[in-house]
């Protein structure tokens, strides 16, 4: 009996050994952490070591049955796994996407081809090409196949040479052949902007010659009248001015502290030269080409119908022109109708010809000088001389004509003179719109 009770003791303790190396924890733990795993280990082993410990039997079924613990070496494996199995999925996915992605730009690619093949082959219906006639194909092909022999033989003879880069020396040649081109596109652009920013004046003078000049487009009026006035070397400038002409009958004079473009109507720099205040002695005049200009405009002035002559006073005033412009009477020069080129009256007839012709003959030793002096003495007696007659109408509405001189304001009806103002009874000269309102000093008798 002692022998089998100390052999089924020993059969116990070499179970219990072969068991505890691999015995489970239990399901009610919970797996500590690392730190705590490392401080455990020690305790178990002294556990162990203990020797009045001893644990109960298990069999081997029950610990299959039993659930096994993970240590923190299985998990942290697990978690790695996890990771690259989740990079691996991310990276399919893409893979995936750009595939996809790549189909599709083919899909539209081959679409917009198709649409592209599609509205070529609708122009062509469109717009069809006639064939050509028998003869001009034969003569295409047979061109063709010329052309086509021609370059085959050349390349079994010939081979072409290409340059990779071009020469210095060429690029400089084509950079100079490009740079006249660009320069004139230059010049033709400064020149298009000069010419807006300039305009281009005419001015008509007194002897019907014509002065042009370029001014700056915000030129005032005094700049192109100073330049008409060193154009003819005149000094004595305070006697004339520049007029623009609205229509044949009506004129304005040009303010010369206003600009040019503002005063000139459609955009037309077209002004004439003219006298604009009539000396009422001409003899104080200093020089004889203020006197010469003086007469001209006088001569315009009959011509045009303002200055009114008596037929005395027209052969008298036309002899002293054709003194002032051909000299003396010369038989051999002048002939015999020497006067019928030169405009001196508005009907000139042959009686007033002939009349002219009497007078300048008796003309001895009279110089150009002196036959303008007599012309403006005579002039300036006429009742019309230097008045500037403008249209108007009386308080009733009738019309008549206003004249201004150097004497005063006179007013016309029916070419008769009807009343006269002299400037030191003028007291005032007001207006409101087209109204003109003149306050006179009253005379003792009125």
């Amino acid at each position: 009996m002692t022998t089998e009770a100390s052999a089924v003791s020993e059969a116990d303790t070499e179970g219990k050994q072969t068991a505890s190396p691999t015995e489970p924890e239990p399901e009610n733990k919970q797996s500590p952490d690392p730190e705590e795993g490392e401080s455990s280990a020690p305790k178990a082993q002294e556990q162990a070591s203990e020797p009045g410990r001893v644990e109960a039997a298990t069999s081997p079924e029950e610990e299959q049955l039993k659930p096994r613990t993970r240590t923190s070496a299985g998990k942290g494996l697990s978690k790695l796994f996890s990771n690259f199995l989740k990079r691996r999925s991310q990276c399919s996915e893409l893979e995936n996407f750009e595939v996809e992605k790549a189909k599709e730009d083919q899909a539209d690619k081959e679409e917009k081809s198709e649409k592209v093949e599609e509205k070529q082959e609708e122009v062509k219906i469109k717009a069809p090409i006639a064939d050509p006639e028998p003869e001009l194909k034969r003569s295409r092909i047979s061109s063709l196949h010329q052309t086509s022999a021609q370059t085959a033989v050349q390349s079994l003879f010939i081979t072409p040479y290409k340059e990779g880069k071009e020469s210095k020396g060429e690029k400089k040649s084509k950079t100079e052949a490009k740079k006249p081109a660009k320069d004139k596109i230059t010049e033709d652009a400064k020149a298009s902007k000069s010419r807006q920013k300039t305009m281009q004046c005419k001015v008509t003078l007194l002897d019907d010659a014509l002065f042009e000049c370029e001014l700056d487009k915000h030129a005032k009026g005094q700049e192109l009248f100073s330049k008409v006035c060193d154009h003819l070397n005149l000094l004595e400038k305070d006697y004339f001015g520049l007029t623009h002409w609205e229509s044949p009958s009506s004129k304005t004079w040009i303010d010369p502290a206003k600009e040019l473009r503002k005063q000139a109507t459609g955009g037309k720099y077209e002004f004439t030269f003219n006298v604009r205040f009539y000396p009422p002695d001409p003899a104080q005049l200093t020089e004889d080409l203020t006197r010469y200009c003086l007469c001209l405009q006088l001569r315009k002035d009959i011509m045009s119908g303002v200055l009114p002559c008596s037929f005395v006073t027209l052969s008298l005033l036309g002899s002293y022109t054709v003194q002032s412009e051909l000299g003396e009477y010369d038989p051999e020069t002048h002939g015999e109708d020497y006067v019928k080129d030169l405009n001196l009256a508005p009907g000139q007839t042959k009686e007033l010809e002939e009349k002219v012709m009497e007078l300048h003959r008796t003309y001895r030793s009279m110089s150009p000088a002196q036959a303008d002096m007599l012309y403006l003495e005579n002039a300036k007696k006429l009742a019309m001389y230097g008045v500037d007659l403008h249209q108007a109408k009386d308080l009733e509405g009738v019309d008549i004509t206003l004249g201004v001189c150097s004497s005063g304001l006179m007013v016309y009806k029916d070419k008769l003179r009807i009343n006269r103002f002299p400037w030191p009874k003028v007291l005032k000269i007001s207006y409101k719109r087209s109204s003109f309102f003149i306050k006179i000093r009253a005379s003792e008798v009125q």
